[in-house]
């Protein structure tokens, strides 16, 4: 059996069957659930949006320390004077005297 050519049309025919088929699919998909929710189906975003941008190491670290200088101040501002230990370490049972 000889090898397939995949040419341009063979390509853009396949992702034309493709996203026919997505698009059946979706409306099935709206369709169900509107049957469970009863209510209308989400909005689908096609496009991606904004790329997120890339942020360098030093960016990273600056961001980390600015965030540990935060919690200090919580925690300093939050702390308590420890309460004092109790005598007896370990669990504490009741006991119930019977009445009988």
């Amino acid at each position: 059996m000889p090898p397939l050519k995949l040419t341009a049309d063979i390509l853009a025919a396949a992702l034309e069957g493709f996203e026919a088929q997505k698009n059946c699919i979706d409306a099935r998909m709206a369709e169900i659930r509107q049957m469970l929710g009863g209510g209308t189906a989400p909005a689908v975003s096609t496009d991606a949006g904004k790329p997120l941008k890339k942020r360098s190491a030093a960016v990273h670290r600056r961001m980390k320390l600015a965030q540990q200088l935060r919690w200090q101040k919580i925690k300093a501002s939050n702390s308590r004077t420890p309460r004092p230990r109790s005598q007896r370490r370990g669990r504490y049972v009741l006991l119930v005297e019977n009445q009988s």
